[in-house]
């Protein structure tokens, strides 16, 4: 295996941030070629970055005998395929979230994988700031203790001109609401502490802006450890915020509010006794911070990628991709039927094939 991936990145939008990250880890990633069916945007983005070939489409990037991974940025209808495409053509993949539409794609994916002898890594970013990191340091050190409560707020602003981009807010094309698109990342943070849901209440509305999907929730969940969470979302707060907080029988743990890096530092964590907080302080004079964001998933899937031979898990799989559906999709059914749900899905659930109407 080289020591340097070779990166096709498709589509220039979000892609652009994947580009830099790629770029910030010159040892580990080159940027071999741009793709976006916008022309101008490609060539903007490969002058910006000096990246050398820019691809017509697709089925050009998969083309590229020297392109080892074919990174997805596109809109998110067409993860599922490009996926599928990529892992068909010998690519290794990574896709941003949504990976799919359904938990039916996913299996769908984890089967291409698994036959295509490539390697697939779903983008959850969030997890790899330090502030969130620190917790998951102090959770898995077993310093925390048991879980109780937890709550997660994903209070943003999306006005009409938002919406403007003909994909947005349609289930046709961004296959979900808030539930599924700008919230996916905060609750993927809550289940990477956690563990899994298994029992989900919601309520969804359409109150802030004239689109085919929900854009406020109101979500009770039950988790397998038996503690309880609350999840709320809207894309009608005048003042953007993302909020974790987490009560254990040691201590609680609290993030900041900034919208788009929330996981970064500074966090609270603040002990339930003075016996606590010195095992807090103890356990984070052990922490080692790593690249962060993007580059902090890049980073951490180089080194998964070179220590294939022990079959080293990668920093983010489809079956995190899947667990985060899973609560998607039980949180539509519940808030359609108006009942409490059960996690897992199972196979013959009414919204096993996708929830869209």
């Amino acid at each position: 295996m080289s020591d340097v991936f070779r990166v096709g990145v498709v589509g220039c939008s979000v892609g652009r941030q994947h580009v830099a990250a790629f770029q910030s880890l010159p040892t580990q990633f080159q940027v071999a070629a741009v793709c976006d069916l916008d022309q101008a945007k490609a060539r903007a983005v490969a002058t910006e970055f000096g990246v050398s070939r820019i691809a017509a489409d697709m089925a050009e990037l998969c083309r590229m005998d020297d392109v080892d991974i074919i990174d997805i940025c596109t809109p998110p209808h067409l993860h599922y395929e490009q996926t599928l495409q990529a892992l068909a053509a010998g690519k290794h993949a990574i896709c941003e979230k949504p990976v799919a539409g359904s938990l039916k794609q996913i299996d769908e994916l984890i089967a291409a994988e698994a036959q295509s002898g490539k390697r697939m890594m779903p983008i959850f970013q969030y997890r790899f700031r330090s502030g969130l990191q620190k917790l998951k340091l102090l959770v898995d050190g077993g310093v925390a203790g048991r879980t109780y409560l937890t709550t997660v707020e994903t209070a943003w602003r999306r006005r009409a001109d938002y919406y403007v981009i003909p994909w947005r807010g349609k289930w046709k094309t961004e296959l979900g609401g808030p539930m599924f698109t700008l919230a996916i990342h905060t609750h993927d943070v809550m289940t990477y502490i956690l563990g899994p849901a298994r029992n989900v209440f919601a309520r969804m509305a359409t109150l802030v802006n004239p689109i085919e999907t929900e854009d406020c929730v109101s979500a009770s969940l039950e988790m397998g450890d038996g503690s309880l969470c609350s999840l709320s979302v809207t894309t009608g707060s005048a003042q953007p915020i993302t909020r974790h907080r987490f009560c254990f029988s040691n201590l609680t743990a609290e993030s900041n509010t900034r919208s788009y890096s929330n996981t970064s530092d500074p966090w609270t964590f603040t002990g339930d006794s003075p016996e606590a907080e010195q095992r807090i302080q103890a356990a984070l004079a052990r922490f080692q911070p790593l690249p962060e964001g993007f580059a902090g998933q890049f980073y951490r899937f180089y080194q998964a990628m070179h220590r294939q031979a022990d079959k080293t898990e990668l920093p983010v799989t489809l079956a995190d991709a899947r667990a985060a559906v899973d609560l998607v999709t039980a949180a539509y059914y519940s808030a359609r039927t108006h009942q409490p749900v059960s996690l897992p899905t199972r196979r013959d659930h009414p919204y096993y094939a996708g929830w869209q109407p």
